[in-house]
């Protein structure tokens, strides 16, 4: 008997032995397993890689996208042009900037001819704040910018036939005060009396992006803005807000601006 229990204890210590060798086709197939895992995980990497250099953002869109976001006013294609690699078409690059952010927060927008960040329309109640109105446009300075909107460049003399009624000084001035207007030149008739015409700060304040966005005849009817019996040849002028002088104006002389007629240059918003 005892010499049973001593082959069964030979016959288990060699199968242990056996089972701890390690077989060197397994070792192999291991060591190839790692390998493969290795060179899939590089190739990955590559590929992820190479999709995110495709990906990229062009840099003439990031370099439009920090200047305007720095801008503390609204910049021009020209100032815009100057900071972006040769041969980059500035409309072009401000369309596709446009479009990106058309669906978010803020959005790019054209003011005039100029171009600045503003806050998505349907989130502007965010930023809304209440505050005490300190002063309202009379009648007589919603009718006088009206018609300086749409007949520009005009004179008093021009608004005052228009309008049926004589125009206080005061009310220019008022306008003039908002930023909203401005004299432009000097109209070649006696007198040379100046005349005025709108700025951007009106096309920032009713959002618009030039003074023809403004409402025509037939809008300004379905508002209920006009009267019904309006004479059949009554028509509403197609506004300009062109810069350059017409040819019965003059350029303004030293001291136009001095006559009480502008807000002096150190004014600031209240």
């Amino acid at each position: 008997m005892p010499s049973v229990a001593k082959k069964l204890v030979i016959v288990q210590d060699e199968e242990s032995e056996t089972r701890d060798q390690a077989d060197p086709r397994t070792e192999q197939a291991s060591g190839d397993m790692t390998e493969q895992g290795e060179q899939t995980g590089q190739g990955e990497a590559t590929e992820q890689a190479g999709a995110a250099d495709e990906n990229a953002r062009p840099d003439e869109l990031r370099i439009l996208e920090a200047l305007l976001f720095a801008a503390a006013a609204p910049l021009d294609e020209a100032t815009l042009g100057k900071q972006l690699p040769d041969g980059v078409n500035v409309r072009d690059a401000l369309t596709q900037l446009k479009a990106e952010y058309a669906t978010r927060g803020v959005n790019l927008v054209k003011v005039g001819k100029k171009w600045t960040f503003r806050t998505a329309g349907d989130l502007s109640w965010l930023l809304t704040k209440k505050s005490v109105e300190t002063r309202k446009l009379s009648r007589a300075a919603i009718e006088t910018l009206a018609i300086i909107a749409y007949h520009q460049p005009v004179t008093r003399a021009e608004i005052e036939e228009i309008r049926g009624v004589v125009v206080s000084k005061g009310t220019l001035d008022v306008l003039l005060e908002t930023g909203w207007i401005r004299p432009r030149g000097r109209r070649k008739v006696p007198g040379r009396p100046l005349t005025f015409g709108t700025t951007e700060d009106f096309l920032s304040q009713f959002s618009l992006e030039e003074v023809g966005d403004l409402p025509g005849l037939e809008e300004l009817r379905g508002a209920g803005l006009l009267d019904g019996r309006l004479p059949p040849d009554f028509q509403v002028p197609m506004p300009s807000d062109d810069t350059t002088l017409r040819d019965d104006e003059d350029p303004l002389e030293p001291g136009d601006l001095d006559l009480g007629l502008a807000p002096p240059v150190s004014r600031t918003d209240e």
